[in-house]
């Protein structure tokens, strides 16, 4: 891939089944084997509180900057490829999983489709998102949200804990 010429993508990572550590640097590298793709930064790995449903395993999460010549849609549909490959099997929200990948940020585009909305929902209201993303985008922002160092302390009581250097 030609430097320059892609767009650059955030996408967070998490697991919480079937050896989560593993899947979660597993997936790192297939997102790099991505078609004219190239992950050019990857966080620490997290542990995190599971939301929604506290009645599973914690998450293991993390966060990758990319560079892509893929489209958003194309970029998620290789996601979606990786996340089935572990695994991944859609039912209730909030449900445990193997693999979970969600894009984050795909250039400074806004994005509201059926299938895809950029930035990704929520991402501003979850500590296990954010800190991942600000350890290797500290000045990234969130369209329509803000400076990712506005969004921190917002979050701050949220307990997500580095326990792997990236």
């Amino acid at each position: 891939m030609t430097a320059g010429r892609g767009c650059g993508a955030f996408v967070a990572l998490g697991s919480n089944l079937d050896s989560p550590q593993r899947q979660v640097l597993r997936a790192m590298d297939e997102i790099d084997a991505l078609p004219a793709t190239q992950v050019l930064r990857r966080s620490s790995l997290y542990r995190s509180a599971a939301v929604g449903n506290p009645n599973q395993p914690d998450f293991i999460n993390a966060a990758v900057y990319l560079e892509t010549e893929l489209s958003a849609g194309e970029l998620l549909s290789g996601l979606l490829a990786i996340e089935q490959r572990h695994g991944r099997v859609r039912g209730e929200p909030n449900a445990p999983r193997t693999l979970d990948l969600d894009l984050l940020l795909y250039g400074d585009r806004t994005i509201d489709s059926p299938s895809l909305r950029i930035p990704h929902p929520r991402m501003h209201e979850r500590a296990f998102v954010l800190q991942p993303l600000a350890e290797i985008a500290p000045d990234a922002v969130v369209p329509g949200h803000g400076p990712l160092g506005a969004l921190l302390p917002a979050v701050a009581a949220q307990r997500v804990e580095r326990i792997h250097a990236g």
